[in-house]
């Protein structure tokens, strides 16, 4: 049951008309609980309240099916707005971003005028910045920009997802960049040729690969709600005495909010990805379909008023 309903949402995550209806009716039905707000003066009173917490942030200004390049050249001003806003409110917080809201379906040009457009912004406000990963599809097309980028950018990371069969030599690859590296397991639904299908193969990828960049001496994120994981890190940290300095934990906004205090509190850095934006439909229906528990949440917040 738990699968059917993850293939069910994510099926909902690509659909156009109902991203469309989201954009129209607003944060209604429980999308709330995960994402920050529609505009940006929210997003901002949202990051102070968790830097007041002991948390930092990255933040995503959401959006979805970018197919033309004005709508890119929009979505990278916002980026850029969202920049200088860190950097104007002194804010401990970086920013993620999806290349294909940069242009990166319609033209190589266009993706890359709009990153350089952000990564100069960034780089003039002290803001690091992380490429999100997507699908299968666009996976060899992303890290070959992230390594372009890279020769003229050291404020730029991504992100690499375990459950896809290539990740080790990703991992492995980008070594040569001493790269700042989010390390997830993946969120979107891919064929059994190019990612484990099974969790328990996702899992031990995982743990492959956090150890190996740590070990590597990179920076490096773990971005998973999954208690093992948390465990394991500490327990790398401990055998292999890897400094706090080099590494992060990071969970989305919305999940397991006091775990991201305890950990706070226990002297490891914590970062909270906090989206935000009048598109947030295609990522409310990610969130649903990783933790199909979270739809109890949604229907109680509906419901339960």
């Amino acid at each position: 049951m738990e699968q059917l309903l993850r293939d069910f949402f994510l099926f909902l995550s690509k659909n156009k008309t109902f991203t469309k209806l989201a954009r129209k009716y607003g944060l209604r039905f429980g999308a709330g609980r995960f994402v920050a707000g529609e505009s940006l003066d929210l997003a901002v009173k949202k990051i102070k309240e968790l830097n007041s917490k002991g948390l930092a942030v990255t933040i995503d200004y959401l959006g979805e099916f970018v197919d033309n390049e004005e709508e890119a050249n929009y979505m990278a001003d916002n980026s850029i707005e969202a920049i200088k806003a860190i950097g104007r409110e002194k804010l401990n917080a970086q920013l993620s971003l999806k290349m294909t809201s940069m242009g990166l379906d319609i033209s190589d040009d266009v993706v890359m005028r709009n990153m350089r457009r952000i990564l100069d912004a960034a780089k003039d406000n002290n803001v690091f910045v992380t490429i999100d990963m997507e699908d299968y599809s666009r996976c060899q097309k992303t890290i070959d920009i992230f390594k372009e980028l890279r020769k003229d950018y050291d404020n730029v990371g991504t992100v690499i997802q375990a459950y896809l069969y290539r990740t080790v030599d990703d991992i492995q690859d980008l070594n040569q960049f001493h790269p700042n590296l989010r390390l997830v397991k993946g969120a979107y639904k891919e064929s059994p040729e190019v990612a484990f299908p099974e969790k328990k193969d996702v899992d031990d990828n995982f743990k492959k690969i956090i150890k190996m960049h740590l070990l590597n001496g990179n920076y490096t994120a773990i971005a998973s709600h999954d208690e093992a994981m948390i465990e394991y890190t500490k327990q790398l940290e401990k055998e292999h005495n890897i400094s706090r300095d080099q590494f992060e934990f990071q969970m989305l906004y919305g999940i397991r909010s006091e775990r991201h205090e305890e950990l706070a509190k226990e002297g490891y850095t914590f970062r909270v990805y906090v989206p935000y934006g009048t598109d947030w439909y295609g990522y409310f229906m990610r969130r649903l379909a990783e933790r199909p528990a979270n739809v109890a949440f949604v229907l109680k917040g509906v419901f339960g008023k």
